[in-house]
């Protein structure tokens, strides 16, 4: 099956998960500043980030706009109901799993452990379950980038010493690494058919999220004490429009045509960005280890990203000889 079966070339879809990954790595920066605002929870702020997306999602998909006539004669294929129900479903779910279980576990064991945990397991949950469910294989190239990012990541997050670990937080960790790993893999999954809409996905599954978020949210308290509701309203608005709407349309379109264990790397860029911002917005030291796991990994997510172009482009030169032999 070509990567590019829904009809995005790999390239382009390479583009907008750098993007995704970039927009995210402000999301830390952005929550930061509303802790500092107000006396909102994680999981109230978690509640707000995918509802407001879900209302700008729909804004846009709700706004009328012409319909392009079918290219070369050939109809769109539709999904059925219930496959695209299972579909949403699942992935709103892994969402709120990603989401949920990484803001507990930053409570349990603190922010060092539980990103590295997090972002260290996706990559080779998400590399086990590619190669077991789907055949894909990264080769020499890919892998030297899996463990250069990994490598990298831990250099970024652990560099400055003073971590605590707690095995409870640790698991949690876990867990939001599973949720992230099943929402990749089952994105590659159904993209591979050519019948996702990547659009329709991001809404559904934030509807979900949402939805599941909410008596979580309850139960925290959904509205803040703030003495600056203009500049928190501004900041929850930037949270829900650039690290949440555009990030994730953007995810679950590349993540479409882009093989998943190069996806996981390729989000290894969230915190890249969440470090330069936290140097450069929130006033913290720039160490050596910052500076070294920052530069080891924006190197490995280019080697993965060029690895994938070539192999994309072999592919396609390949395609016609295989269809002669047909």
């Amino acid at each position: 099956m070509s990567n590019t079966a829904v009809g995005l070339p790999v390239g382009r879809g390479l583009l907008y998960l750098i993007v995704a990954g970039a927009a995210w790595g402000t999301a830390g920066a952005a929550a930061s500043l509303v802790y500092r605002a107000s006396d909102m929870g994680p999981v109230a702020l978690s509640f707000w980030r995918c509802a407001g997306g879900l209302a700008l999602l729909l804004a846009v998909r709700l706004r009328p706009r012409r319909r392009p006539g079918p290219r070369g004669g050939r109809p769109a294929v539709r999904e059925p109901l219930g496959p695209k129900a299972l579909r949403v479903g699942l992935t709103g779910l892994g969402l709120a799993l990603f989401q949920t279980a990484y803001f507990a576990a930053v409570e349990a064991t603190g922010l060092a452990v539980a990103t590295v945990v997090t972002l260290g397991a996706g990559p080779v949950l998400i590399a086990l379950g590619a190669r077991l469910i789907m055949g894909e294989r990264l080769g020499r190239g890919g892998s030297a980038a899996v463990v250069g990012a990994l490598t990298g990541l831990c250099v970024l997050v652990l560099g400055g010493g003073g971590a605590t670990v707690r095995p409870w937080g640790v698991a949690l960790a876990v867990l939001s690494a599973a949720g992230y790993s099943a929402m990749t893999l089952l994105t590659r999954w159904w993209g591979r058919d050519g019948r996702v809409d990547g659009a329709s996905t991001t809404v559904w599954a934030f509807a979900v999220t949402t939805v599941c978020l909410l008596p979580l949210g309850l139960a925290e308290g959904l509205i803040p004490h703030t003495a600056r509701p203009g500049h928190l309203l501004a900041l929850l608005v930037y949270v829900a429009a650039v690290p949440t709407a555009l990030a994730y349309a953007l995810f679950f379109a590349g993540a479409a045509v882009v093989r998943s264990a190069a996806v996981s790397v390729i989000m290894l860029l969230e915190p890249v960005c969440a470090a330069v911002l936290a140097v450069g917005l929130l006033g913290e030291r720039l160490t050596p280890a910052t500076l070294a796991g920052t530069l080891l990994m924006l190197g490995s997510v280019a080697g993965l990203a060029l690895a994938e172009a070539r192999a994309a482009s072999t592919e396609r030169l390949a395609a016609p000889e295989e269809a002669l032999l047909v």
